[in-house]
Order: C-alpha cells, then sequence, then structure tokens
C-alpha cells in the first residue's frame, strides 16, 4: 500500500511525502512512488501515540474515587474494588480503554494490571499492539512472591505466542516489593531479556517512608537493581544525586502529569531530566487516577506545566516526541516514528478541522489545540482499525453496554 497525498509528521518536521507499506512495516518514505495508493489528501499523518503508563481495565473504576490524597485513594476504595475483579471484567474493562485510546490516537499502550491474560485477548481481538506486565505484589511474603513470579512467567509465555502483544515484568512498586523480591525480578529480566516497569517516588509519604526505613530516598535504595532496561513511572521527587542515578543506570522514566496533578502527588522535574539526557515518555496511568486515556490531553498538560518557572520549557516539537518517539525507545519497540524499518501505526487527521486552522504552525496546533475528534483513521501493525471514527475491530456499543453492567456490579460485591 501507498498512503498518498498526505502531510506527515517526518523527523521533527511537516512535509508532503508519500509512505510506502509492506505487510507491518513501513518500507519507503519519497515522492511520487507507484503503487496501489490510499489517497490521504487533507490529512495529516502523525505516528500513534505511546502511553507507557497505565492500568487499562481500570476503566471499570472510573469516577468511583475522585478528590482524594493517594493512600486515601488506593487503601479505601481502589485496592478493596480490584480485590474483587474477575477475569471477565479485565477483559471488557481492557476492550472499553482499547476503545478510548484507539479513537484518541493512541496505538501502543503499556499495561501493568491483572489476568493480563484477558487483556492479551482483548490486544489481539482489537488490533491495538500493547505491553503488559502481571502486577506484582509481594508485601514480603516469599509464597506470595512465588506466586506472582509464577504468574508473570505464565503471562510472559501468552504474551509471546499472541500478535501484537510483547510482555514487561511489572513489580508494583519498592513499598510493596520487598528488595529481595525486586532483584529476583532483576535476575529473571535479565535472563529472559525483558524490561521492568515499576511505580518510583509517586508522593512524598512514600519518599519519607522509605527514607526511614532505609535511611536513603528511593533511587539510591534501588540503585543495585536499576539498569538501562527499567523504565519507572512517575519519579516525581528526586534530588539532583537521584537524577545522576537515574542518567548512570540509563533508566527510562514514565511522566503521568495528569494523575500526579489530580491525587496531588506533584510535578516530575522533566526539564532537569531531559537536560540529562534521561529518556522521557509520556502516560496517563490509569482511568480511576486521570480520568482519561487520551494522551492528547496529557501532552498539552505536560507542555503547560512545565512552563511554569519558563516559556521555553518543553516546546511543541519536544512534547510530540515525547508522546511518540520516545515512547518507542521505552518499550524497546520500532514505533512513534514514520521511518523505514518501523512499524506502520499510524493516526490520520483531517486537516480542516477548526482546531487545527489556521496552520501557522500545525506542530504547535496538534499540541496546543488539535480536538481529537480530528482523529478519522488509525492504523496498526499497516491495517486500519477505525475508519472515519468508527472502530472496524470492535462493536463498540456492546462494549459500552457491558461494562457499565460490570461497573455497578463490581463496586456493589
Amino acid at each position: 500500500m501507498i498512503i498518498k497525498n498526505g502531510l506527515i509528521y517526518y523527523r521533527g518536521e511537516i512535509v508532503k511525502r508519500d509512505i510506502e507499506i509492506e505487510g507491518n512495516k513501513i518500507v519507503r518514505i519519497g515522492k511520487n512512488i507507484e503503487g496501489e495508493s490510499y489517497n490521504a489528501e487533507g490529512k495529516l499523518i502523525l505516528p500513534g501515540l505511546v502511553n507507557t503508563h497505565t492500568h487499562l481495565a481500570m476503566t471499570l473504576l472510573r469516577g468511583y474515587a475522585d478528590d482524594l490524597p493517594l493512600n486515601e485513594w488506593l487503601e479505601n476504595y481502589i485496592w478493596p474494588a480490584e480485590s474483587k475483579l474477575k477475569g471477565e471484567d479485565v477483559y471488557y474493562g481492557s476492550l472499553l480503554g482499547i476503545v478510548e485510546m484507539i479513537k484518541s490516537g493512541t496505538t501502543c499502550f503499556n499495561d501493568m494490571y491483572f489476568f493480563m491474560d484477558k487483556t492479551a485477548d482483548a490486544v489481539v481481538e482489537s488490533g491495538i499492539r500493547g505491553v503488559l506486565s502481571h502486577g506484582c505484589i509481594e508485601l514480603s511474603d516469599p509464597k506470595k512472591g512465588k506466586r506472582e513470579i509464577k504468574e508473570s512467567l505464565r503471562i510472559m509465555k501468552i504474551c509471546e505466542k499472541k500478535d501484537r502483544t510483547e510482555f514487561m515484568f511489572g513489580p508494583h512498586a519498592p513499598y510493596t516489593c520487598s528488595k529481595e523480591f525486586l532483584m529476583k525480578i532483576k535476575d529473571l529480566a535479565d535472563k529472559y531479556k525483558k524490561y521492568i516497569h515499576i511505580h518510583v517516588s509517586e508522593t512524598e509519604n512514600e519518599v519519607k517512608d522509605i527514607e526511614k526505613q532505609y535511611k536513603m530516598r528511593p533511587m539510591e535504595y534501588l540503585e543495585d537493581f536499576l539498569n538501562e532496561n527499567v523504565l519507572i513511572a512517575h519519579a516525581v521527587h528526586l534530588t539532583e544525586k537521584e537524577i545522576k542515578i537515574l542518567k548512570e543506570k540509563n533508566v527510562k522514566v514514565s511522566h503521568n502529569p495528569v494523575s500526579n496533578l489530580k491525587l496531588s502527588s506533584g510535578i516530575a522535574p522533566v526539564p532537569e531530566l531531559l537536560k540529562n539526557d534521561i529518556l522521557v515518555s509520556l502516560g496517563t496511568d490509569g482511568t480511576a487516577s486521570n480520568n482519561s486515556l487520551n494522551i492528547f490531553e496529557d501532552l498539552k498538560i505536560m507542555a503547560l506545566i512545565h512552563k511554569l518557572k519558563d516559556p521555553k520549557n518543553l516546546n511543541a516539537n519536544e512534547c510530540l516526541k515525547i508522546a511518540t518517539e520516545n515512547g518507542g525507545k521505552a518499550l524497546n519497540l520500532k514505533i512513534g516514528k514514520i521511518e523505514e524499518g518501523y512499524f506502520a501505526d499510524l493516526i490520520f487527521i483531517d486537516l480542516r478541522s477548526a482546531s487545527l486552522n489556521p496552520e501557522h504552525n500545525l506542530i504547535s496546533n496538534i499540541v496546543y489545540s488539535m480536538d481529537t475528534e480530528s482523529i478519522k483513521d488509525v492504523m496498526v501493525d499497516g491495517k486500519f482499525v477505525m475508519q472515519n471514527r468508527k472502530i472496524i475491530t470492535l462493536d463498540e456499543e456492546k462494549i459500552i453496554e457491558k461494562t457499565e453492567e460490570i461497573a455497578k456490579d463490581l463496586v456493589n460485591r
């Protein structure tokens, strides 16, 4: 297939080029490429956005417990509800999240949750791309730790057999997993050549508790656990020394600005991380704390909050790169760029949209003003999963009806 006549976001610029796709990969970018074509006239083509930290099936708890601090939110509402989850709940909650993501331009997500075999089924059925982690909560209990590792290895084998489905190890956090358990996970990740997805330094209380218990800050405590295969979600509260550790260990960071603001967790020092050449990508977190999976919302809010000190911080092009190319690098996948050899994960935006006009600077318009209703078509792995705002792989109405029924039942169990 040749995608012709559209504008594309290519190497940091908006240019007019054709895109040639063979199978699931981009094989050529150029002008006047001949062959069977898809006419993209009047459209702007971006790489699909990458959500590098979420808990997808938490769509079932959207709006269930809002306007609360993290500890109260987790301990009194979220964890009790999650303890009642069933596999079918996670399957339908995942499908609902996937519908929302596709319609808002996300083509790959990095998920940590439970019943991840059901989320893998949802990934395959929908056509999206997913990186999945079983969320390990060991609580310094060796027997529970063995069960968590067994489940992680089970999910890893399932993911390896399914299309567009990758696996990461997912120890929840240093306050829910002992150091001994974390080091076992590190050894397994090294053995199987997998990445690790973990929450660290989300709140001040978390940092204070670790300091009190171990007489050091989280990144110091985790120093021998951290390496280039670790992706940290949040990293809000960091000292200069901790930033130096992240740089030396080549750790990746998933920035979750909306969730961090809504839970009053704070604002991660993203400009400082970028100045230290630390890879920063973008995540929504779960819909119980965001409450949206729309990465374009997080993109704009990320751009704005870091301009409080300096309007030159995080220009529009940097922000778009964080949400696309950096996401691909964070997950070690050939996604997030329109480039030869990359997967054909693309979104097609209507240039006639009011929110994109006038076209003084299209990249700025994408970051600061674009309405996601402007996203008309979405392609993942070389196949369209949405055309003219209709998802063609899933029954959206049925999913919404079913998840409404499940969500009400879940909170009453």
